[in-house]
């Protein structure tokens, strides 16, 4: 078991990057179940929980995964075949009650539902000692031919997962705070 009690929540967001390469290392079932855990407790509008998964760790179904849905234009997610697990997300439909929100408001709540979702089984992983990387660009349609999904269900997301073979953290690029926030106060009434 790998967790880290003397992590805080930055360290760990800090910790998670997206892997690229891994190990061979099979992920034991109580590891990934603890992050299916996480990802069940995730928050969902109107408590829709649109989300459902499938855990890929057949080593020949990775790789006609890797072969088909990741070749072409795609090719540039070809490095799955190293994951021991990629896992498949499947976006539900929500309660009518968010479904007419999400409506009124134009938004997809299923669609932020199962990014919550994934962000929390992703942080588990972390946790865990665990690399993923989020894959939104795959032939969808091969995903439901290999692993005979219907193809009324919607897949809006891939996961690979497994140990990472570096232990090496990147650096962070991403915007200042400074660029991202703003506080409002009685004394500001113009909006940035």
């Amino acid at each position: 078991m790998c967790y880290n009690y003397d992590m805080n929540f930055l360290d760990l967001v800090n910790k998670r990057q997206s892997v690229r390469e891994y190990k061979p290392d099979p992920v034991p079932v109580e590891v990934l179940d603890r992050c299916f855990e996480a990802a069940r407790l995730a928050p969902s509008a109107c408590n829709s929980q649109p989300w459902y998964f499938i855990a890929v760790t057949d080593r020949h179904l990775i790789e006609e995964i890797a072969n088909r849905a990741f070749s072409g234009i795609y090719s540039l997610n070809r490095f799955a075949i190293t994951a021991p697990v990629i896992v498949v997300v499947i976006t539900e439909r929500s309660r009518y009650s968010a479904c007419l929100g999400g409506y009124f408001r134009g938004t997809q709540y299923n669609l932020i539902d199962i990014g919550i979702a994934v962000e929390h089984f992703i942080l588990q992983a972390t946790e865990e000692g665990l690399g993923t990387c989020w894959i939104g660009w795959f032939n969808e349609r091969e995903i439901h031919k290999i692993l005979g999904i219907p193809s009324r269900r919607k897949i809006d997301i891939l996961l690979t997962v497994g140990y990472p073979a570096s232990e090496e953290i990147r650096p962070k690029k991403r915007r200042t705070l400074d660029e991202i926030r703003r506080y409002f106060s009685g004394d500001t009434r113009e909006a940035r």
